[in-house]
């Protein structure tokens, strides 16, 4: 994937840097597997706000996405690479020996034309769908199952990746790309290959009105709010905080604390949590 950085010949061109969109090899998307969805814009059944800046943005097709790829032992080959606004990397349309077409996330270096199939005694190839206990160790892969069945969960965001580390007994050792690193039932399926679209992370958007577009409304700082509105309001001028720690709106800790449950499930299953 490419980018393409702009001259600052106006305004909104200063600091734009977009994706060149290089790869994708089709405009229109398949009729069968869109559908038209609701976006709530952040408001409740009762219409209120209850997640703020959420509003407007451009209108979306939803794509069904396989992330089960529960289609065995059947080859399929990629018939185009398209952009998806639901996501950052980009999809694939491939069609089944039988006629059936499906989405999948497109990985790297998976062109037009080749082909892919998924199942126990699929090779070892970019784009393939296996079983972990068949994946060797050091290879990448991505849209990888927490539980068997399930479809994909995890590593599914644009230019990531997990590691198989390790094979003991019934559990596969991974690192995720947030460095975690975790253990995952051995007939839970992955595809090999790291996603598309690495160059996601070196976009700049270069002005408020590509984030509306993007369905993103104005955000206000606290500090600049006063005292009823906010805990960091109030003061003359450019004041700090006033507080041992930021705060929510609502009087919550912020920025850095964390909000995973104490003794949550899966936590037998984390060798060492993210950093």
């Amino acid at each position: 994937m490419a980018i393409r950085v702009y001259r600052a010949y106006t305004p909104g061109t200063r600091n734009k840097v977009v994706s060149a969109f290089s790869e994708i090899t089709q405009t229109k998307p398949e009729k069968s597997l869109t559908k038209r969805v609701h976006r709530s814009k952040g408001r409740n059944n009762q219409g209120r706000i209850t997640i703020r800046h959420r509003g407007g943005g451009h209108k979306r097709l939803y794509r069904f996405i396989d992330f089960k790829r529960n289609k065995h032992n059947i080859v399929a080959k990629v018939i185009g690479i398209e952009y998806d606004p639901n996501r950052n990397a980009r999809i694939a349309l491939v069609s089944y020996t039988d006629g059936e077409k499906r989405y999948i996330l497109h990985p790297e270096s998976l062109n037009v034309g080749a082909t892919i199939m998924s199942g126990e005694d699929a090779p070892i190839e970019i784009g393939n769908s296996l079983p972990l206990e068949k994946i060797p160790l050091g290879a990448e892969i991505h849209n990888i199952e927490l539980h068997p069945k399930k479809g994909g969960q995890i590593v599914r965001s644009a230019g990531t990746s997990a590691r198989v580390l390790a094979k003991e007994s019934d559990y596969i050792t991974l690192r995720l790309p947030s460095k975690e690193i975790r253990l995952v039932h051995k007939s839970c399926y992955a595809t090999i290959g790291q996603l598309s679209n690495s160059d996601h992370a070196n976009i700049t958007l270069g002005k408020a009105g590509r984030k509306r577009w993007l369905g993103r409304r104005p955000t206000v700082r606290g500090s600049v709010m006063n005292p009823c509105d906010h805990p960091h309001g109030g003061g003359e001028g450019r004041c700090p905080i006033g507080r041992s720690r930021p705060l929510t709106p609502w009087g919550k800790p912020a920025l850095g604390m964390k909000t995973r449950k104490k003794n949550k499930y899966s936590d037998i299953f984390i060798i060492r949590s993210r950093k």
